[in-house]
């Protein structure tokens, strides 16, 4: 074809996040630890569940709203967790958080709005925001400040154009967990520039120190807040494709209807799983998250011991993010030396924004057998 019919937008958009298959198929020994995708099954529990649901008829459209029972489920849950009223219209199901963040932009963007995002961010945010027709604008967060977000930097960055901020707690890739006084310093400022908080809360049982406590439940901050949480984290149920989007009425009206133009609803079987994982949520997060607990603090542990590598000991996830500035080689350099020599598949830190360049990200989505394997085969080496 002479014309090139792909959008502007798209003909020289970068790859992203995406699995490495013929990274995977190159090396039979591979340890992979680049897709943050939980490694154990779903709990038998909660596939038994969709199985009767599904046997039961759940296998139609439902509300496009969601699930009245997982609604319930989601209000219930909140209510017991936060101490925090959550009326069922502050809530709408969307095909996972990925596409409920999506939806966000598209609800409160227009066309040069900015929002803000901190590097180091889950990469997607990006392209979500600039889907929407928005501006993302970083505001760094550096390791030798342990990520801690600056106030200082943060109002730097808000122009007149500034509609939102995104806040990821805990965070994709860093492992940080923002404390308190980091929350009230947000809030604050959100308030003082009549701003929205987009918090990204999907590692929320992925928190090694302390409680976690969501951002919406500071004072006067319910309204001006779009939570977006997720199945897929803290249940394991990444395929299953679900997460819940809690925000005022307004916001989930909108939502909706740009929704309804997406996917409809998000699957009816795994709405009903949605019900039964969090029927048994402190089951859950007793059974699986200490096992990534114990991978975060095992890891961390060897990491520390490897001379080529630096580390900001991680507060929640079962991600790690490792500097390379002692190498001698930027992040993709060392990613790809690491692959060809070790044979283990990691993720570049430069698509996480200006501050992950020489960092890479580590997934602890496997055993601690395999962990051992990578780092030994990492300690071999010399830069």
């Amino acid at each position: 074809m002479k014309r090139n019919f792909i959008a502007k937008r798209f003909q020289n958009a970068g790859t992203g996040l995406t699995l490495d298959t013929a990274a995977l198929a190159k090396y039979k020994d591979i340890v992979d630890l680049s897709i943050g995708d939980t490694d154990f099954t779903t709990d038998e529990a909660i596939i038994n569940a969709a199985f009767r649901d599904a046997k039961a008829g759940y296998t139609h459209y439902g509300d496009p709203k969601g699930d009245p029972e997982l609604i319930s489920a989601v209000c219930k849950a909140w209510e017991e967790d936060f101490d925090q009223s959550l009326p069922r219209d502050h809530v709408l199901v969307s095909a996972s958080s990925c596409l409920g963040m999506s939806l966000a932009m598209f609800a409160i963007l227009d066309p040069g709005d900015e929002v803000i995002v901190f590097s180091p961010y889950f990469a997607l945010y990006r392209a979500q925001i600039e889907l929407a027709g928005g501006v993302c604008v970083d505001v760094p967060t550096y390791a030798e400040e342990d990520y801690a977000i600056s106030e200082e930097r943060l109002r730097a960055a808000i122009t007149p154009r500034t509609k939102a901020i995104i806040f990821n707690n805990p965070t994709n890739p860093t492992g940080m967990g923002y404390d308190l006084s980091t929350m009230e310093m947000l809030a604050r400022v959100a308030k003082e520039y009549d701003l929205l908080i987009a918090a990204d809360e999907i590692y929320t049982t992925y928190i090694y120190e302390g409680d976690f406590r969501p951002i919406r439940t500071l004072p006067g901050m319910a309204e001006r807040t779009i939570t977006l949480n997720s199945f897929s984290k803290n249940f394991l149920m990444t395929g299953w494709r679900v997460g819940v989007i809690i925000a005022e009425p307004e916001f989930l009206d909108v939502m909706n209807r740009i929704n309804g133009s997406l996917v409809y609803s998000a699957p009816s079987i795994s709405q009903r799983a949605g019900i039964q994982a969090l029927e048994m949520r402190k089951e859950i997060r007793e059974k699986y998250v200490t096992a990534y607990r114990d991978r975060i603090f095992y890891s961390a542990d060897r990491i520390e011991k490897i001379p080529y590598l630096s580390l900001v000991r991680p507060k929640g996830t079962f991600y790690l993010f490792p500097g390379v500035e002692k190498t001698g080689l930027d992040d993709k350099q060392f990613c790809k030396e690491l692959l060809e020599r070790a044979h283990v598949l990691v993720s570049a830190g430069s698509p996480f924004g200006k501050t992950g360049a020489n960092h890479f990200r580590i997934a602890c989505t496997v055993g601690i057998d395999q962990l051992k394997q990578a780092f030994d085969r990492m300690e071999k080496l010399e830069f």
